[in-house]
């Protein structure tokens, strides 16, 4: 009977003891950094989860099937948003076509071709004519593309974007931001698997503290 009883008991903390685990399973300072000037949100309904990614970085590159995956999986409360980085010039081609095709609404034509033509097809995009050519053959009208690049909209969209990373102090990509609250990076996390679970931990912890 008591043998019975000390196993009911150890059922019943299991699942304490679980949670104690998670909630300490990453900490701040160790896991991800708690922003000292909270950058605001795009949807003050949501929890925001942003990536900042370039085209050109091959460990963005990598990251993408496993975003791809946490994106399908995401609940309707979470607004995730992509901010490519300009660290460079050769940088900038790159930026104005994401958002060009973001407003164009083609990205699902777009995003995962464009890692594969610079990382696994080796190709160099050096100017708008050349995405141009190339968004054009997976599909996107070529002439409004050309025109969207050099836009106002997307001239604003690069320095909202470029801003919104100085203020995430986003130094590497690709890198992760919860609710403009906390960055958290592969190398602090421990991978980019590791990276994703630290951001399911803070957008419940962002929830809780929403209620």
């Amino acid at each position: 009977m008591l043998k019975k009883l000390g196993m009911m008991l150890v059922a019943l903390m299991l699942p304490l003891v679980s949670g104690v685990a998670t909630a300490e399973q990453f900490k701040e300072g160790v896991h991800y950094v708690s922003l000292p000037f909270p950058v605001k949100t795009s949807d003050a309904s949501r929890v925001e989860v942003v990536e900042a990614f370039g085209y050109p970085c091959p460990h963005c590159n990598s990251f993408e099937p496993l975003i791809q995956n946490w994106e399908k999986k995401n609940a309707d409360d979470v607004n995730f948003v992509r901010i490519p980085v300009v660290f460079g010039r050769s940088w900038e081609p790159f930026a104005r076509a994401y958002y060009s095709s973001e407003l164009m609404k083609t990205v699902e034509k777009t995003h995962v071709p464009t890692f594969n033509a610079v990382h696994v097809e080796r190709r160099r995009f050096r100017n708008k004519e050349q995405l141009a050519d190339f968004y054009g053959q997976l599909g996107v009208d070529k002439a409004k593309f050309s025109k969207m690049f050099d836009s106002f909209a997307v001239t604003m969209k690069l320095r909202q974007g470029d801003s919104k990373i100085r203020g995430y102090g986003v130094d590497g990509v690709p890198s992760m931001v919860v609710n403009g609250k906390y960055r958290i990076t592969a190398q602090m996390a421990g991978s980019h698997q590791k990276m994703l679970e630290v951001v399911d931990f803070l957008v419940e912890k962002e929830r809780k503290a929403a209620q």
